[in-house]
């Protein structure tokens, strides 16, 4: 069986040699899917670290199978799908916990927010859905809360003397210092989607958006707005563009823009830095560093 190659370099890079074991195995699990459930599986969609793939019933019905490695980041996804079954989130048909395989509802016809031409139309239909999707953190969870993003730039700081990449240790220490003075004064918490851009909201029929691929995460909305904000970047204007990006979510969703700016910067520097191999790392996030710093003295008056 043939796998598309940066699938492959993305597991074994995420999952080491757990990954590489599991891709050994993928043909069986493939196997094991059409035969649980009687359907044929075609061939997959562009991959990141999971199999997902489109599949027909023997009586014609479309569905999608995503096959996962099983563990915490497979029953966080699966338990925030339950949760967040009812607000526009894609809908699980059945599953196999044991397995890590998610048999879901295939969203038609599937255009990604990524290919609208208009940002400003983008932003909106983001905003939309996030306030069907969201919901108060439940009373009891298996969910990860942000206090994790704090342990991630804990670690990066003590971990790395001169910094990492294009990264300064004095970027990384003030990264630390805001998240946990953001950290100290909590808003309101939610179950949040974890991974909110472009490429995970897709539409489906009647003209409406569904967002799929939550991690589940529980923190404050401002945060969940980042990743969409380092998402589908232009070549030139990345300042004014984040700027009307950021407008639109704080007025659509009545957030607190001091919050979502310094959160912002946090998320930039962590996500920059999960990017980073020898001296390179992804620009656009980079970037957003030192855009998210401008805009948070521009808007608050700090020099």
């Amino acid at each position: 069986m043939k796998l598309q190659s940066e699938f492959v370099r993305l597991v074994q890079l995420y999952y080491g040699e757990r990954g590489a074991s599991w891709l050994l195995k993928l043909p069986e699990l493939i196997h094991y899917s059409e035969q649980k459930w009687d359907m044929k599986i075609h061939e997959p969609y562009a991959l990141s670290i999971n199999y997902v793939a489109p599949a027909l019933f023997q009586d014609g019905g479309e569905v999608v199978v995503k096959i996962c490695l099983p563990g915490e980041e497979f029953l966080n996804e699966l338990e925030a799908l339950q949760l967040l079954g009812e607000h526009s989130i894609v809908k699980i048909i059945d599953y196999d916990r044991d397995n890590g395989i998610l048999l879901l509802h295939k969203v038609s016809p599937g255009t990604t927010l990524a290919e609208l031409k208009d940002d400003e139309e983008a932003c909106r239909i983001a905003a939309n859905v996030l306030k069907e999707l969201t919901i108060e953190a439940p009373v009891t969870s298996r969910f990860p809360s942000i206090h994790a993003k704090r342990d991630s730039l804990r670690t990066l700081v003590l971990t790395n003397d001169h910094g990492v990449g294009p990264i300064s240790k004095e970027m990384l220490e003030k990264a630390l210092r805001i998240c946990t003075s953001l950290l100290r004064t909590p808003k309101q918490q939610f179950l949040l989607h974890g991974d909110f851009h472009h490429y995970n909201v897709l539409s489906s029929r009647g003209n409406h958006w569904t967002a799929i691929d939550p991690k589940g995460l529980i923190g404050e909305l401002e945060f969940d707005i980042i990743q969409f904000l380092l998402n589908k970047l232009p070549r030139h204007n990345v300042y004014e563009l984040t700027e009307k990006r950021i407008n639109i979510f704080t007025e659509e969703l009545h957030l607190d823009k001091e919050r979502l700016l310094l959160w912002g910067y946090c998320h930039a520097v962590l996500a920059t830095s999960w990017t980073i191999e020898g001296n390179d790392c992804d620009q656009d996030f980079f970037q957003m560093i030192d855009i998210f710093e401008k805009l948070y003295h521009a808007h608050f008056n700090v020099n």
